[in-house]
């Protein structure tokens, strides 16, 4: 089994903790110090969040600026209700939006920028109805 364990710097473990705990996740401990907290969105996957100082010891470079993209983590979610939920909770504990929430009837998703400015991606899909639109669309461009 594998799992992966994604790298991200924060100016505030403690901050970043409580951030993340507003949103309904919790941490392995074991994982965890005064400079790491490891964020456990599912078994096999953890989050490490790590202050600056530690991250750049395990980078060659420099921590890319706030208003630069470094990546997008984008987590699925099980209905749109709950994409709704977790944005709420998430600009409640301080994030910023970042794009406008797409709305594609069997598709909904929404995205923030955590205290660090990591973009969180949240998305709910109706597979059904997504390879439904997926198979009509095929049907449309044969004509």
């Amino acid at each position: 089994m594998r799992m992966i364990f994604p790298n991200l710097p924060v100016k505030d473990v403690q901050a970043s903790r409580a951030f993340f705990s507003a949103l309904g996740f919790g941490f392995n401990e074991q994982f965890c110090d005064e400079a790491t907290a490891a964020l456990v969105v599912e078994e096999n996957i953890i989050v490490m969040l790590m202050e600056e100082a530690k991250f750049l010891g395990f980078i060659n470079g420099e921590i890319a600026p706030r208003d630069v993209t470094e990546t997008l983590l984008a987590l699925s979610c099980d209905s749109k209700d709950e994409v709704l939920e977790l944005g709420a909770k998430a600009r409640a504990a301080g994030a910023e939006a970042w794009k406008d929430p797409q709305d594609y009837g069997f598709m909904y998703g929404e995205s923030f920028r955590d205290l660090d400015g990591h973009v969180w991606e949240i998305m709910w899909m109706d597979v059904e109805q997504a390879m439904a639109a997926q198979a009509q669309a095929g049907e449309g461009s044969a004509a």
